[in-house]
């Protein structure tokens, strides 16, 4: 009889056990520069308590030189509001907060894929060569109101743009790249460690190839796709040449890049920081927005506006 009620209280046990790892619904990891401190962990976990969430602690603080995370595990899928309301919690500390899905496999990642203008480098480029003729302002006008998703037609909006660029001469591409470009912090290191780790890279811009070639032969994109400017005697026509690249492009080119792999984009971590990169970002493993719109931020499973590009590393090791 003592061996039965054993039997049944290891069995209840087990059953216990089972229902709490069928429950996750959510991975949370904390990123940040600095070693997260205790208290960050008591006030996410009280406030998840106000959703009826439940936050139990996955294994200890880990850093790898560069950044600091630590994980828990969720029984409840937040939604936006909630997720926004911890995410909040975090920024006081300067620490950023993912939320990835509980059955997750980073081995599984095989594809890198990202945007260029403000995620990969720190400009918007089509801006900046706007800055040769005085048309900046105007340009970057249209640019921000796309990002922020207000103009919902990017091809009209890169048309009405690139046309304010009528008469430019070419050497301004060379001088923007030469004189403003830069990567974004920890663009290089991701671009290495998703190397390091077999990752197919593809970098796909709303951006001109011009930008995209030269980010290619000095990070080691296997892939990159973007628009080309016309240019006649030497000027550029205020024209783009072929199909424009938006973000049902982009998200193309990422199911494209993914079916020569032999896998979906379940297996790709993506990211991006503006309106016409959610197409690419949504159904990835994996979206990081990147010191990113709203609109983007609330719908990625990471934003990072602390740490740098890199970090996305510590999300599929």
């Amino acid at each position: 009889f003592s061996r039965i009620k054993r039997s049944q209280s290891e069995l209840a046990s087990f059953l216990l056990i089972y229902y709490w790892v069928m429950a996750e619904h959510q991975t949370l990891v904390a990123i940040s520069r600095n070693p997260i401190p205790e208290k960050l962990a008591f006030q996410l976990k009280d406030r998840a308590s106000g959703f009826g969430a439940a936050l139990h602690t996955l294994g200890g603080q880990i850093t790898n030189g560069a950044y600091h995370s630590q994980r828990w595990t969720c029984n409840l899928h937040l939604d936006v509001r909630q997720r926004e309301e911890l995410r909040l919690i975090c920024s006081q500390d300067k620490t950023d907060l993912c939320f990835l899905d509980a059955n997750l496999i980073p081995r599984n990642i095989q594809v890198l894929a990202m945007d260029m203008d403000s995620t990969l480098i720190n400009i918007e480029c089509i801006d900046e060569i706007a800055d040769f003729t005085g048309k900046k302002a105007a340009v970057a006008e249209i640019t921000e109101a796309t990002m922020r998703g207000e103009i919902k037609d990017f091809k009209e909006s890169l048309r009405r743009r690139v046309a304010l660029l009528e008469g430019i001469h070419a050497d301004a591409l060379e001088a923007v790249y030469r004189e403003r470009l830069r990567p974004n912090p920890g663009a290089v290191e991701l671009l290495a460690g998703a190397q390091q780790r077999g990752l197919y890279t593809l970098l796909v811009s709303g951006g001109f190839t011009f930008f995209t070639e030269k980010l290619r032969e000095r990070l080691g994109f296997k892939q990159t796709q973007a628009n080309t400017l016309e240019i006649i005697d030497g000027k550029l026509t205020g024209r783009v040449l072929g199909d424009i690249v938006d973000g049902h492009a982009k998200s193309a080119h990422l199911d494209d890049a993914c079916q020569k792999l032999g896998c979906t984009r379940s297996n790709a971590i993506t990211m991006g920081d503006g309106a016409n990169d959610l197409n690419m970002m949504n159904g990835s493993g994996i979206s990081v927005a990147y010191q990113a719109k709203p609109v983007v931020k609330e719908k990625a499973d990471a934003a990072f506006d602390h740490v740098g590009l890199d970090a996305a590393l510590l999300l599929i090791s």
